[in-house]
């Protein structure tokens, strides 16, 4: 049920029975992309907007020279490109990293429901703002830490926010990035990527091989990157 996914970890209330009822007849279709395919390009018009059910989304900027900055990595339960129902068309490109398993909203669909239930639309704008926020830390990230405190960020964050679906636990996670990825996400080169990840295993702070993620020392990774996890709301309602 979609309703389950988009729950989980979130911080929100229980939707009543109503609310699961619509929002899950709202789902105009489930369906099964491979990984490293494009989803959704910038500038054009979209007119539905997408859960994650399985796997794993980046959303991503090219420069002049086509080089990639990837601006947001989406987990099971989020709503990738909600924003795209009031704007209308994005601003950047959506990919799948790995394979993965979608739900689409209909806009027209989705704006029946702002009209009707005022706390499941609450609960869609929390979704929003909550990419703000990430935003927000992702730009700290990106601006304030070095290359060693960037990659440690990014594996503490996806760290809580998968134990907060149930896909990581006590700091071993499956994630489908390479370390070209890596170094689009934390917007270094991918030499820098390959020692920082080096000194991480030799500090005994995380290793990271095969897709597998190992977070050895916790404290530790997140001391390397200043890292704190309220701006994720993980507890907080709607």
């Amino acid at each position: 049920m979609v309703t389950e996914k988009f729950l989980l970890g979130r911080g929100r209330e229980d939707l009543s029975t109503e609310e699961k009822h619509v929002l899950e007849d709202s789902v105009s279709a489930v369906r099964s992309l491979p990984g490293r395919s494009l989803m959704v390009r910038a500038g054009e018009r979209v007119d539905h907007s997408t859960l994650l059910l399985e796997g794993f989304i980046c959303r991503y900027m090219d420069d002049r020279e086509g080089q990639r900055q990837l601006v947001a990595v989406h987990v099971p339960g989020d709503f990738v490109d909600l924003h795209g129902f009031p704007m209308k068309r994005l601003d950047h490109d959506v990919a799948t990293l790995g394979p993965v398993k979608i739900a689409t909203f209909e806009h027209r669909t989705l704006e029946s429901i702002t009209e009707r239930f005022p706390h499941l639309t609450r609960m869609l704008w929390f979704s929003t703002l909550l990419d703000a926020a990430m935003h927000r830390e992702w730009i700290f990230r990106l601006g304030r830490l070095g290359a060693e405190g960037r990659i440690a960020h990014l594996f503490c964050e996806l760290n809580v926010r998968l134990e907060l679906i149930g896909l990581a636990k006590d700091g071993v996670f499956m994630l489908p990035m390479t370390q070209p990825d890596l170094a689009e996400t934390c917007g270094i080169t991918g030499v820098h990527v390959n020692r920082v990840l080096r000194t991480l295993r030799e500090r005994g702070a995380m290793t990271f091989k095969g897709n597998e993620v190992r977070i050895l020392d916790r404290k530790m990774l997140e001391t390397i990157a200043e890292f704190e996890s309220d701006y994720l709301y993980a507890t907080r309602p709607v």
